[in-house]
């Protein structure tokens, strides 16, 4: 084993992250290798609110001759300068990291819906409705009249009433109705139904000002209303407007991994997350003037690829190739091919203008929130969206003449795949065009082919053996029939390994998921889409308790969520919000919370008595997945489905020895 090896599980990035190293280029690997984290940091109980902080409180190791007074009168004096206590620094920190992670999924959501309502008004050329039922039951969602209106007066209301969301005083966000009825009930009896999602996002930011809310549980309480208003409010929004705007994923057949990239085209990768101009750019990329640009300066033509959530948008969409995930952001322009990496914003590592000089390529940024310090910015302007992204693929091809000939190398590794599984798309797959539905889902739940249902999703992580915890975890629950709900860079590394292949899937799963994923044609793990597209499990969940046999919420369901390498802000929001919609949730690598006994015992065990779900920490992937299939059987004993067995087909001689 080399020993790059120890890094990740995906031989590009072993391969590449030795050449980087010959080429005296440093990547997040070797600086994760020299930076340890700080430990008080890790355990969430360092305070930085105020200027007489950092107040750092590490926790205290019993030592074995300590007596329980002793041990209390340490645990006591772990205090901050103004007395607060570990409790409320762990969750006043945690329910930050819930502002920033909602902030940021939010914002998405309200940039798309902003471009939305411009583009019914017919106020910018490029944009159009391409999905008009999602436009039609989204209105209803609404509230908004459909009947006998033109669909141009329906959009311009879907589009003030989607951006509404964000600034909204009071009432009840409106697509947390589509949550089962009884979870509503239990969001009203906590009192956490979100207001708006901005004023909870505010609250979050005024309630952990010094010397304001003190009680971590009170603190926790809001965090979850906000986590709420980013699931069932500005997330979901994003991918309902989007899905409106650019069409609603269906199956698709591409391929993933840095072998996409072409030596002799134009490489051109889009990186981020927002899918507005990236749209543009995939169209751009693809017409005759751009190519024959491309031919002119010695290319052959343009080869599109993508990382990170705007690589999911784009491929779930167009099937444009996936380059890879958030770790292999720097190693793709280490291929010395990349001639242009297109960034907007989240996840975009500012070490990739550094990376990109050593090898000539151009980092082009396009979001006034979102600059690098050495790279190009040239500004997405949604009223002229197809001039800018012809002006971006100009600047790469352009730039396809400066590559150092002698310091290309790409990987030969590449992966087939289908992708595009949208909660409409699962339940027309199971039920066809006129008998769309879960139920076959959930007979099969019921019946026992399969076991449950598990959202495996998120980041990776620098702290932990890059997509190895992803696909671990992922094989472990699929081999025990548990289907898979992917998304995000979790999704990538699946793909990665064969896991989104029908076929090659298919091998690794148990034989009841097995039977069920070759008689419908789909994958064991089933990618959803980007970060933001978490809101389609949500109501994939929904669905399927809607469809009966199986509880009245989602918390009844035999079914769980991990986000195993996770790394943002977003994934502690994406987390809370599915704990607080009542699903059972286990993170891996670390988590913020562990210098805190009072705030342990409040995430992992007293919130599944009244949310439903409860938090879950496992760094190991494996014993994680088995926490989450203890859940899925506990759930299956509680609805009388433990001991299923496979429903009988009787021949008609088997018929007659009834009668």
């Amino acid at each position: 084993m080399s020993e790059e090896s120890k890094y990740s599980l995906d031989p590009t990035v072993v391969e590449l992250l030795e050449k980087a190293r010959k080429d005296g280029v440093s990547t997040i690997f070797d600086r994760a290798e020299k930076m340890k984290p700080c430990p008080i940091g890790s355990e969430g109980t360092c305070c930085r609110i105020c200027s007489m902080g950092p107040c750092r409180l590490p926790s205290i190791k019993r030592k074995p001759d300590m007596t329980d007074e002793e041990y209390e009168a340490k645990e006591a004096a772990r205090r901050g300068l103004c007395g607060a206590t570990p409790d409320t620094i762990a969750a006043r920190n945690f329910i930050r990291m819930i502002a920033g992670g909602a902030s940021a999924h939010s914002d998405h959501g309200r940039g798309v819906a902003e471009v939305f309502l411009a583009a019914a008004k017919g106020e910018i050329p490029g944009y159009e409705v391409k999905d008009k039922m999602k436009l039609y039951r989204l209105a209803l969602d609404f509230g908004i009249e459909i009947e006998g209106r033109d669909d141009k007066d329906i959009a311009i209301d879907v589009g003030e009433a989607g951006l509404g969301i964000f600034g909204s005083q009071e009432g009840e966000l409106p697509l947390t109705h589509r949550a089962p009825l009884k979870r509503q009930e239990i969001w009203r009896k906590l009192d956490v139904v979100p207001r708006g999602v901005d004023r909870e996002i505010v609250e979050i930011m005024h309630r952990t000002h010094m010397g304001v809310d003190q009680d971590y549980r009170n603190l926790m309480n809001h965090g979850t209303r906000a986590a709420i208003g980013d699931g069932w409010g500005g997330s979901m929004i994003a991918t309902e407007l989007q899905d409106i705007l650019f069409g609603t994923p269906e199956p698709i057949i591409s391929r993933v991994n840095l072998g996409v990239l072409e030596p002799e085209n134009v490489n051109i990768i889009v990186h981020g997350h927002e899918p507005l101009l990236s749209e543009m750019i995939v169209a751009a990329s693809r017409s005759s003037e751009m190519i024959d640009a491309a031919k002119k300066v010695g290319a052959k033509g343009i080869t599109l690829g993508g990382i990170c959530c705007t690589a999911n948008e784009v491929l779930m969409r167009h099937g444009v190739p996936l380059a890879g995930n958030f770790l292999q952001q720097e190693l793709a322009l280490t291929t010395g091919v990349v001639d242009g990496m297109v960034v907007d914003v989240q996840c975009i590592m500012q070490s990739i203008a550094d990376v990109a000089s050593c090898y000539n390529s151009l980092i082009i940024t396009t979001d006034r929130r979102a600059k690098i310090p050495g790279a190009t910015h040239i500004a997405f302007d949604e009223h002229n969206a197809m001039e800018t992204a012809k002006k971006i693929v100009k600047a790469a091809i352009d730039n396809f003449p400066n590559r150092k000939k002698d310091a290309q190398c790409i990987p030969s590794e590449t992966t087939d795949m289908v992708v595009g599984f949208s909660h409409e798309t699962i339940s027309y797959l199971l039920g066809g065009s006129f008998r769309a539905s879960y139920k076959p889902l959930n007979d099969n739940i019921i019946n026992g082919r399969i076991r449950g249902i598990a959202g495996v999703v998120g980041c990776n992580n620098a702290r932990t053996k890059h997509d190895s915890d992803h696909v671990l975890m992922m094989k472990e629950l699929i081999a025990n029939d548990v289907i898979v709900l992917t998304t995000g860079c979790a999704a990538i590394a699946a793909g990665k390994v064969g896991l989104l292949d029908p076929v090659e899937g298919a091998k690794m799963a148990g034989a009841g998921l097995a039977e069920v994923c070759e008689t419908v044609g789909i994958p064991p793990v089933l990618h959803m889409g980007s970060c933001v597209d978490n809101s389609r499990i949500l109501m994939a969940a929904a669905a399927v308790v809607k469809e009966g046999g199986l509880g009245d919420d989602i918390s009844d369901l035999p079914a769980a969520g991990a986000a195993p390498e996770w790394m943002s802000e977003k994934a502690i929001s994406i987390g809370h919000y599915f704990v607080a919609s009542g699903v059972y949730t286990v993170f891996g690598v670390k988590f913020p919370i562990s210098g805190s006994k009072k705030m342990e015992d409040l995430l992992y065990n007293e919130m599944e008595e009244t949310l439903g779900g409860k938090w879950g920490f496992e760094p190991d992937p494996v014993k994680a997945a088995h926490l989450m299939i203890e859940h899925i059987d506990k759930k299956r004993k509680a609805l009388g489905i433990d001991k299923a067995r496979d429903r009988v087909l009787y021949d008609m001689e088997m018929r007659r020895e009834l009668a």
